[in-house]
């Protein structure tokens, strides 16, 4: 704990430097911005504006990050409550009681409501970053070559097969993530692979073109072509808060945090996930049921304080293990990779300072989430306003301009849309992107780490199978491969018994 601190005080003075609490405090309202507009995502935020932060010294460039992370989250209950549409996928549960509020009068105190639950969840989930992470990377320190094959083999499954309604599909992006990864020269023979003679591709794809590509364009080119319909006129902000015991938020906070954490650390859940569980539990624990979705503040306060505690949690294995659990996580990788971070137990080792700056960043954003979303409620509502064919132009002009700077390259900016196109189309086909934005970072991982194993034990393949951790590993890569056949299994057990009762 002493070590967690001290590393802690050598961070603050990267942290606190001006430019990176303008960059902290940008990231914010830019995050808040891209929630509120329905269609866009913390993913597309970061993944459009990545390629903007080259020039940045890391710690600043990522608290920018976290700023637009932490943001995001929050942003997507202002359309939700005002509009009865979810800003982002995490805000679906927020609608469930935030419109029905809103329609009696009390938009004003629930987005109130929304905003002070979620700075608490984010703030919990960074302290939980900052406890957890260390320790978990002292014991990633210990793992072997085999074990590491395994473990990214484990992060690979689980995104793949979890992630997706239909497993099939998981796979078949994941396999697209791992054919991209294997392209340009291999580092332990230097054989060029898969690079067709282009001199753009002998160093490989770079993630954020293929970021960029994959969650930045497809969200533009719904704008573009079919911009949301509201579904319902947006409520006034009006309504006085004063008078409201929050006090009687406060276990509603304590299990919902609870709740965003340990979702955030389990990989291919997410926010979404986190608040449906948070807003069911809170309902299943009340003895008044009935005044869930009918506009109760601890419906708005369970969902929001959960996905909002899953942020920071959810690069708890990214930043320790090099396996990121969410599409955020991958992105925030290649951050990491950009600025020349290699994610995993060296992190905390070799770049300590900066590792800690980022988690306090976390934590410093979730602060400034509650003064800035007090302060300029009004302003983020209006974003609202914006034409969506305007923003939509704007994405993709952001989108080629961060990444023409990556290496003044107009090839990476062709290849950027064909990921684009390619993601669209994935979209459209309902195939999940996550996974071969996953695949292209652990691929790489696995490939070397079971080479390397092979030559250390001589080509032998009985050391992939040797020690505690990487049977654990294995076990749990065939438990997540047959969750699918579970649920088959549990969707025709219930079959059968409808078929029954309708027969009896």
């Amino acid at each position: 704990m002493a070590t967690i601190f001290q590393h802690m005080l050598d961070a603050l003075p990267l942290l606190f430097t001006w430019q990176a609490i303008l960059a902290m405090m940008g990231g914010t309202a830019i995050g808040i911005g891209v929630g509120a507009l329905p269609g866009l995502s913390a993913t597309m935020g970061i993944a459009v504006l990545v390629p903007l932060t080259f020039t940045m010294q890391p710690v600043t460039a990522l608290g920018m990050i976290a700023g637009i992370y932490n943001g995001a989250m929050y942003g997507g209950s202002i359309p939700a409550i005002l509009l009865r549409i979810p800003g982002t996928p995490a805000g679906i549960a927020t609608v469930f009681d935030g419109y029905p509020m809103a329609q009696k009068g009390q938009a004003k105190l629930a987005l109130r409501i929304s905003l002070v639950s979620s700075s608490i969840g984010s703030a919990v989930s960074a302290v939980a970053l900052l406890l957890l992470a260390p320790p978990l990377s002292l014991i990633a320190l210990k793992f072997s070559p085999a074990n590491y094959f395994w473990l990214a083999l484990f992060g690979l499954m689980t995104i793949a097969v979890l992630l997706s309604n239909n497993p099939v599909k998981g796979l078949l992006s994941a396999c697209l993530g791992l054919a991209v990864g294997m392209v340009g020269i291999d580092m332990m023979t230097g054989v060029e692979r898969f690079a067709f003679n282009e001199l753009g591709l002998l160093s490989g794809v770079n993630i954020i073109v293929m970021l960029t590509g994959l969650y930045a364009i497809p969200p533009a080119i719904d704008l573009a072509l079919n911009p949301p319909k509201p579904e319902a006129e947006m409520q006034e902000l009006r309504g006085e808060t004063v008078g409201f015991r929050w006090a009687g938020l406060i276990p509603v906070w304590a299990k919902s945090s609870l709740i965003g954490v340990v979702t955030g650390i389990i990989p291919a859940l997410g926010g979404n996930i986190a608040a449906l569980f948070a807003w069911n539990e809170q309902r299943r624990g009340d003895p008044d049921k009935d005044k869930y979705g009918k506009g109760a503040p601890e419906g708005i306060a369970a969902p929001e304080c959960a996905n909002n505690a899953d942020t920071a949690a959810t690069l708890i294995p990214a930043l320790t293990l090099g396996i990121p659990g969410s599409s955020v996580a991958a992105i925030i990788l290649g951050a990491l990779l950009v600025h020349g971070l290699v994610p995993g137990p060296q992190l905390f080792r070799d770049k300590a300072d900066i590792t800690y700056g980022f988690m306090l960043s976390m934590l410093v954003t979730s602060g400034m989430m509650l003064v800035m979303g007090a302060l300029g409620a009004r302003i983020f509502v209006n974003v609202l306003k914006m034409p969506t064919q305007l923003l939509a132009g704007m994405i993709l002009t952001l989108a080629m301009i961060g990444v023409y700077a990556i290496h003044n390259s107009m090839f990476e900016v062709w290849l950027m849309l064909g990921f684009g196109l390619v993601g669209y189309a994935m979209e459209k086909l309902d195939i999940p992107t996550a996974p071969a934005v996953l695949a292209m970072i652990l691929g790489p991982i696995a490939e070397e780490n079971l080479r390397r194993a092979l030559l250390i034990s001589g080509d032998s393949f009985l050391a992939l199978v040797q020690g505690p951790i990487s049977i654990l590993l294995i076990v749990l890569i065939l438990g997540s491969t047959g969750v699918p056949l579970l649920r088959k299994y549990l969707a025709r057990q219930k079959r059968r018994q409808a078929l029954a009762q309708t027969g009896a």
